[in-house]
């Protein structure tokens, strides 16, 4: 008895997108950081990028994807870091899925690239940072940085929004004039 795996259009522009967030990711690891744990997040744009255009499950599978197979790769999974990884992508996507939801049916009410970029930063900042206090190092000093922290991610999320919006408008613009999603 054979099983055929369907492939869809979505699983490819899944893994092509989780592909290019891997990359980022990995290339992000091996930047130098003036504070450790805090990089510009840039893998992050590409979870955005997917979030609007083409919805929050598959920009779930994108940051999912991104966190398991750049640890495997980079050789961090199942280690603190990966943990810490995993608990900014969890708070991050959760974020964003709720304000997804409540930008699709309040009417008037809509978040853009900068509005989910700064979101997505802080909600995954403060996943990473409550897991490092709770799980690693339970005292109370760390709590002093939590403001800090915030800040950092505050202004890269800005960042990330602001790349975002960029990718955005040159996607809308393709040479044939059509959106890419319009094709789906």
């Amino acid at each position: 008895m054979s099983h055929t795996i369907q492939t869809t259009r979505d699983d490819y522009l899944i893994a092509g997108f989780a592909a290019l967030a891997i990359t980022i990711h990995i290339a992000e690891s091996a930047l130098p950081s003036p504070l450790p744990g805090i990089k510009p997040g840039l893998a992050n744009v590409v979870t955005l990028v997917v979030l609007c255009r083409y919805g929050w499950q598959m920009a779930a599978w994108v940051s999912l994807l991104r966190v398991l197979v750049g640890s495997i790769l980079i050789g961090t999974f199942l280690s603190p870091t990966f943990f810490l990884s995993a608990a900014g992508a969890f708070a991050s996507i959760s974020v964003l899925g709720l304000l997804f939801a409540l930008s699709r049916t309040l009417p008037g009410w809509a978040v853009g690239p900068m509005g989910y970029g700064v979101a997505a930063a802080l909600a995954h900042m403060s996943g990473q940072f409550w897991v490092a206090y709770v799980v690693f190092v339970p005292h109370s000093g760390l709590l002093t940085l939590y403001p800090l922290l915030m800040t950092l991610a505050a202004v890269l999320g800005i960042v990330s929004g602001l790349l975002t919006r960029i990718v955005l408008a040159r996607l809308n613009n393709t040479p044939s004039g059509k959106r890419l999603s319009d094709s789906r």
